[in-house]
C-alpha cells in the first residue's frame, strides 16, 4: 500500500466506525504504541470531519504485558514508553488501534493492559493490515486491508509520523522462528 491507499483505508474505516456505532458518542480511540498511535490520531481526524465531533484519543504501551519478554535469557532490554489515556475508559466503547494483526499476542497483551485502566462498555479492534496466521482467537472489527502472507514473510508498516513515509511493504524473513518480534513489531 502506498500513502493514498493508507489514507483511503483509514477514511473507509472511519465511515464504518460511525455507521456501526451510530455516531461517535461514548467512543474513544486507544492506539497501541508505536504505529497504532498515529493511526488512531488519523482516525480521530477523519471522525471529526465525518461526525463533527472530537473523539478522545490515547496511547497504550504494552511492553510489560507481552508474553515474549523473558523467553530469551539474554537479549536487548525492552524499551518502555508512556501510556497516555487522559480520559476514563469506564462505560466507553474503546476502539483499540494497531498497525498489523498477526498472531494476536500483541492484542492479547493490549487487552490485559487496557483492562487495568477500567471497565469499558465494549472493545472493538481496528487494524490497518490483517495478515492472518492467528495463534489466539482474536479477530479485528475493522480492517484496512487483508494481506495473505506466508509465515516466512513480514509486513512492515511505515508511517510519516514515525518513519518519514507512508507505505506498507511485505519482506521475506530468513527464518521466521528465529526472529522473535521486538516490542512494537507487528502483532
Amino acid at each position: 500500500m502506498e500513502a493514498d491507499g493508507i489514507r483511503r483505508a483509514l477514511v473507509r474505516i472511519a465511515h464504518e466506525i460511525v455507521e456501526r456505532n451510530r455516531g461517535v458518542d461514548d467512543i474513544a480511540l486507544v492506539g497501541i504504541r508505536r504505529r497504532g498511535v498515529p493511526i488512531a490520531q488519523r482516525l480521530a481526524a477523519s471522525l471529526l470531519e465525518i461526525a463533527g465531533r472530537e473523539v478522545p484519543t490515547g496511547a497504550l504501551d504494552i511492553t510489560l504485558y507481552r508474553d515474549d519478554l523473558m523467553r530469551q535469557a539474554v537479549g536487548p532490554q525492552p524499551v518502555l514508553r508512556r501510556t497516555e489515556i487522559p480520559f476514563s475508559i469506564d462505560e466507553r466503547r474503546i476502539l483499540l488501534v494497531d498497525d498489523v494483526l498477526y498472531t494476536g499476542r500483541t492484542i492479547r497483551a493490549a487487552l490485559d493492559a487496557l483492562i487495568d485502566f477500567g471497565r469499558p462498555r465494549s472493545i472493538q479492534l481496528v487494524v490497518l493490515v490483517d495478515r492472518g496466521h492467528r495463534e489466539l482467537p482474536i479477530k479485528a472489527d475493522y480492517v484496512g486491508r487483508n494481506v495473505p502472507t506466508s509465515a516466512r514473510q513480514s509486513v512492515q508498516v511505515k508511517l510519516t509520523e514515525e518513519d518519514g513515509v507512508d507505505v506498507v511493504v511485505i519482506e521475506d524473513v530468513a527464518d521466521d522462528r528465529a526472529r522473535a518480534p521486538a516490542a512494537g513489531d507487528e502483532s
